[in-house]
């Protein structure tokens, strides 16, 4: 989009005073202040009056005195149609670029008692906000006002009912006739102040939640893209603006706008179902806004160029307008983007390798491998701009690892739809994002999505930070049998085998790491962020041992304690690298362990200890019960009811409680040793990072240690 204060400043239309507070106008010689939002929206306005539209400096007046009844009040602008400037043309009336839609409407009716109350007729009106416009076309004899795409530039007198075109600064402009206007690109700030403006103007008049209104915006943003991606003919209209009807085909202002809502609906089926049928995963259900409300979102977005915006730009802009409508409902969705960026940046992925994320939220581990891919492509062809050879192949390069390499699994359908356009907006990576709990087994997941490409053992790459503290219970998910680490781990200091041999729960992050293995390839690599109790907890000692026969350890990266906070998570985390064993490896390292315990078992007869102590425990309590019964004269089954014998008793198994765990204890040391000294050593990348770009409120600072960090972590990786 062109930047009109640096070129008025260029052109000598405009300056600036040193702290920038305050703007002459040296056309005018006038000088106004510059410290209010509407104080921007006006001066870009003027300029593009000159710049765009072409309108002499000298006919263009500010804060011109309209008196309202007893009081006297101040349009924004006015053009006039003669250099005397008594003949007005163009009456603009300027907002804030955050206006609501209310006060939008407001504004319209207030430049409408202007034009009504100005001493000479009046043909335009022009309401703005810099980023959303409304044209009118006003006859004070018939007391009406017929709304317009634009205002005509300097010296044409028809106006077509359209504004914009594909390509159209290869048009030839014709003196006296209408110059039409491309999409502009737009920076990330204006994009993400569209996006909440539509939003709020959708959900403002209660007729829909704020939940509502972000899927129907995602709809309306899905279908701006696909009639940005439409073949066009040079100068040919886009689908994605309000086509207004003229005052001659109907001459009722109400009808009018009745009926160009209605062609706009239409127009916007026509792109959503195209869209649709080529994927129809991407959105299930029905656009559900009155066409009343697609014109409202459509004033917002049909001016801009989403596909030429940077990537970086409109990725970050629909993230961080995303991100602050879910966060304080969905933050568990969110993972921050200095930890994405780190634990992507480190990992070796290729265009080649195969990715997923089994709980991609709204998809941000899947957008910085896509991003990493994209950037390798344009290392490998710094030419695809200009050239078209270079162009195909850094096209392929990326696209093709985009649609075939990367795939999501997301267990809420809106936060899937968001990871998807999510995917969409930055071009591509969408169609293998899916709606599905992440834990069912693979043939589930095929058969639901008719993907064959969820196939356990053909993933390169898993990155993921699972939900943490949710519990899966084997009474509402039959699948926990399935888990290795959903059934009692196998104590190989147990003398018997307990009967019930599944758990009754167990936590999603600890399944993640399994089914994380599960997808895996024999080499691949699980990144995945972990609560610290997992990696520390005794409690936990079972997975930690389970991770060690499936994965050799790469690394342990600790999170400070308010990593998640922001999302509404205090869980202290550290993030996990881990490679894949071969099933040899696997085998053998089992094995191996198998034999360091078997011998500690032979060496220490530990099943004769255990037995003799077992026949101690009998024979003692036998004794005792026999005593009490003597002394008493009860039965021995009345003597063991007694207190003194139940006492008793629970000193005695307390006592040998304490043997067996001294035992056990001992045993556990030997075996940790034997570990360390005769299984396969192997250095484990360990670091600690305090300071990782921003605070516990989310606020963005200046240290940043996971660059550090994520270098040295990077060397050790390729070393492997």
């Amino acid at each position: 989009m062109k930047d009109y204060i640096k070129i008025g400043l260029e052109k000598g239309y405009i300056s600036l005073n040193e702290d920038m507070s305050r703007i002459i106008y040296l056309f005018q010689n006038k000088e106004y202040s510059y410290n209010k939002p509407e104080d921007k929206v006006q001066a870009e306005t003027v300029l593009r009056l000159i710049l765009d539209y072409n309108y002499p400096a000298r006919r263009i007046k500010q804060f011109v005195p309209v008196t309202m009844g007893r009081e006297v009040k101040e349009a924004d602008i006015i053009v006039y149609e003669d250099d005397a400037c008594m003949k007005p043309h163009i009456l603009v009336e300027c907002k804030r670029q955050e206006v609501s839609e209310a006060e939008y409407q407001q504004a319209i009716e207030q430049a409408y008692s202007y034009a009504f109350a100005l001493p000479c007729d009046i043909k335009y009106v022009w309401v703005t906000s810099g980023i959303k416009s409304d044209y009118f076309e006003v006859d004070k004899t018939q007391n009406s006002r017929n709304q317009m795409p634009d205002i005509p530039q300097f010296g044409v007198k028809t106006v077509a009912s359209y504004k914009y075109v594909y390509d159209a600064q290869s048009l030839p402009q014709i003196a006296g006739e209408q110059r039409f206007f491309d999409l502009s690109v737009i920076d990330q700030a204006e994009l993400t102040r569209r996006f909440k403006q539509a939003h709020e103007a959708l959900w403002a008049g209660g007729q829909l939640n704020p939940s509502e209104a972000f899927d129907e915006l995602d709809k309306l943003i899905f279908c701006k893209i696909w009639d940005e991606r439409k073949p066009r003919k040079i100068g040919e209209p886009y689908d994605f603006q309000i086509i207004t009807v003229s005052k001659e085909e109907e001459k009722n202002e109400n009808k009018r706008r009745l009926i160009e809502n209605d062609n706009l609906y239409k127009r916007i089926m026509a792109l959503y179902e195209e869209g649709r049928a080529k994927d129809k995963e991407v959105f299930r259900d029905n656009i559900r806004l009155t066409p009343e409300k697609i014109r409202t979102v459509v004033g917002y977005l049909e001016s801009i160029n989403l596909g030429e915006t940077d990537l970086d730009s409109k990725g970050r802009a629909f993230e961080t307008f995303m991100g602050s409508f879910f966060r304080g409902t969905y933050g568990q969705y969110f993972t921050p983007r200095e930890i994405v960026q780190f634990v992507v940046d480190v990992l070796p992925i290729q265009y080649d390798s195969k990715v997923l994320d089994t709980s991609c939220g709204s998809g941000g581990f899947l957008l910085y491998a896509l991003n990493k891919v994209r950037t390798k492509a344009s290392q490998l062809y710094p030419k695809y701009k200009t050239d078209t050879r270079q162009y195909k192949h850094w096209f392929s390069y990326w696209h093709d690892f985009a649609a075939n390499n990367l795939y999501g699994i997301e267990i809420s359908e809106q936060i899937s739809r968001a990871a998807k356009m999510n995917m969409i907006i930055h071009d591509d990576g969408h169609t293998n994002v899916i709606t599905s709990d992440g834990l069912i087994p693979e043939k589930v997941i095929m058969e639901k999505t008719s993907n064959q490409g969820f196939q356990y053992g053909t993933f390169d790459f898993i990155i993921t930070n699972p939900p943490l503290g949710s519990t899966i219970r084997q009474s509402e998910q039959a699948y926990l049998k399935t888990y290795q680490l959903g059934k009692k781990e196998e104590d190989w200091l147990a003398i018997t085998t307990p009967p019930k041999n599944t758990r009754d729960g167990q936590s999603s992050e600890v399944l993640f790491i399994e089914q994380g293995y599960k997808f895996l390839k024999e080499g691949g690599y699980l990144a995945i962020v972990l609560p610290d109790g997992i990696l520390t907890n005794s409690s936990m000692q079972y997975v930690r041992t389970q991770i060690e026969d499936w994965f050799r350890i790469i690394a342990v990266v600790s999170l400070p304690q308010t990593a998640f906070m922001a999302n509404g998570a205090g869980v202290k985390s550290s993030v996990l690298f881990l490679k894949k064993w071969t099933k040899k490896e696997s085998e053998s390292l089992i094995n191996a362990k198998k034999k360091i315990e078997s011998r500690l078992l032979k060496d220490n007869n530990y099943l004769s200890q255990r037995q003799a102590w077992e026949k101690e425990i009998k024979a003692k309590q036998k004794e005792k019960a026999n005593e009490i019964k003597d002394q008493q004269r009860i039965s021995i089954t009345a003597a063991k009811q007694t207190d003194e014998y139940k006492s008793w008793n629970a000193d005695l198994l307390a006592e040998y409680a304490n043997k067996i765990d001294e035992l056990k204890s001992r045993m556990t040391d030997e075996y940790q040793q034997s570990k360390q000294k005769e299984l396969v050593d192997y250095p484990i990348f360990m670091a600690i990072a305090e300071e990782i770009g921003y605070d516990a409120t989310g606020k963005k600072t200046s240290v940043n240690e996971l660059n550090a960090i994520g270098e040295e972590l990077k060397k050790f990786i390729n070393t492997l």
